[in-house]
């Protein structure tokens, strides 16, 4: 074990998380043979493999399993030591990782790049996933900070409400009802739905949405993407029930229409999250307070125009 390297750590971390090498070295800015490399080392340093492969997947070994609990210790003690070093330099330098939910790509990177302008000496590493997986990082300690749209209610953190966060049902211009003013929230139950997958925040808020008015509509195809599901339904293939901040592009360009079903938009609410109990950087905490303080604007000026004038409160 005394040849084991951060570097291989953090690539067994990331293949464990992911239980995939190429979504590993996608994360970590490496090419997938420079991972199974790190992993292949980190196995002869421990004696024993770490994971068991078959043709398309890979799984953990019992080895693995116990290996990746003391793996992340490593890297959280090195984390806090990195945090404590930065609260002596100061807010204008360290490291910060951010979780987001894939949602929040569509605005997200403007926010940070205009950040990292009036903090040249912050370097920052963003993580994605679904809410599910942003919430198992933010237990696991590999963020320091999150952006999602639901809090989670499973951890003790401190979730920050900055912008608002609209939801609809988007159609293709083609549809039958795209055309139609007012409609009543029954219409939708003979509609075909194209979904996010379980564990998204956007699959949550649908599938609230539709409890509350007692429908059922079918769900022809469900997917982890919010560029496929788009795509699926602007060749008409359903309607979807979408973050309006996915389909600034297409609504604007009127390749997606957003459906007058009257209740919709539900206005929810973005926040900045992290776990309460843990020290934040300064880099961090300089960070969140501009999420906080100027994300509202940045965010309605991005999409404004997108958003329909009327609004029903989350």
């Amino acid at each position: 074990m005394r040849a084991a390297t951060l570097k291989q750590l953090r690539a067994f971390c990331s293949a464990a998380r992911h239980l995939s090498f190429a979504k590993a070295a996608e994360e970590l800015h490496l090419t997938p043979p420079a991972v199974t490399m790190q992993i292949k080392e980190l196995e002869k340093a421990v004696g024993l493999p770490l994971f068991e492969r078959a043709a398309k997947a890979v799984a953990l070994t019992m080895t693995g399993e116990y290996m990746l609990v003391y793996a992340r210790r490593v890297l959280a003690t090195l984390k806090e030591a990195e945090d404590a070093i930065a609260r002596l330099r100061g807010a204008e330098a360290g490291r910060i990782t951010i979780g987001m939910v894939s949602t929040a790509e569509y605005f997200l990177p403007r926010l940070l790049a205009r950040f990292r302008a009036e903090h040249r000496g912050v370097e920052m590493q963003l993580a994605v996933g679904n809410r599910e997986q942003l919430v198992r990082q933010l237990h696991d300690n590999e963020v320091d900070l999150a952006v999602m749209g639901r809090p989670p209610r499973e951890l003790d953190t401190r979730a920050e409400p900055f912008a608002a966060h609209p939801h609809a049902v988007v159609a293709s211009p083609e549809h039958a009802l795209a055309s139609q003013r007012n409609l009543a929230p029954a219409v939708l139950g003979g509609e075909e739905f194209i979904v996010r997958e379980p564990g998204s925040g956007t699959r949550a808020a649908m599938e609230q949405f539709f409890r509350e008015h007692h429908l059922a509509p079918p769900q022809v195809m469900e997917m982890a993407s919010n560029e496929t599901i788009k795509q699926a339904v602007i060749a008409n293939m359903g309607l979807a029930f979408l973050s309006l901040h996915t389909c600034g592009m297409e609504i604007g360009t009127g390749q997606l229409a957003v459906l007058d079903i009257i209740g919709l938009p539900i206005m929810r609410r973005w926040h900045i999250v992290n776990v309460q109990g843990k020290p934040l950087s300064p880099a961090a905490e300089a960070l969140r307070y501009f999420v906080l303080e100027q994300g509202e604007a940045l965010i309605a000026a991005q999409f404004a125009g997108v958003v329909p004038a009327k609004a029903a409160p989350a």
